[in-house]
């Protein structure tokens, strides 16, 4: 029998919690994902995970991650802060920042359509491009 709380996805057993929905949000240098999960009980709750890539002294790279636990029943008030925070920055913040936030707005939205899959893909056309090109010289 198989442990409550750890499924079977796709062949690969997972303890993390069933994923409902997920968002994917790029803000510059950093990812933010919101997923929807599912507890025991079947109640939803959300992670918020920001992602940002960071390299090793010898060049290689790795993603740091900070991940925050949103209850249901803490959702109102955590919305209220975040609200109330913004709105402060808003009005208070200094003009740079202000023109940052309003331009960073005017990014199309199909920026964030892009999956991490898709840019894997690009990335590996563009390194065996490049090793095509060392190969010819």
């Amino acid at each position: 029998m198989m442990e409550e709380g750890k499924e079977k996805n796709e062949g690969i057993e997972s303890s993390e919690r069933e994923e409902i929905f997920s968002k994917a949000v790029r803000a510059g240098k950093r990812t933010y994902f919101f997923d929807v999960k599912a507890t025991r009980r079947n109640d939803y709750y959300l992670t918020i995970t920001e992602s940002k890539k960071r390299y090793h002294k010898d060049g290689r790279f790795f993603y740091e991650k900070h991940k925050v636990f949103l209850y249901k029943e803490d959702f109102d008030k955590f919305v209220e802060g975040l609200t109330e925070s913004i709105d402060y920055i808003k009005v208070n913040g200094p003009e740079e920042l202000l023109d940052e936030v309003i331009d960073s707005q005017k990014t199309p939205s199909s920026y964030t359509d892009v999956e991490f899959e898709d840019l894997e893909k690009v990335e590996a056309t563009a390194s065996s491009d490049d090793g095509e090109e060392e190969k010819s010289s």
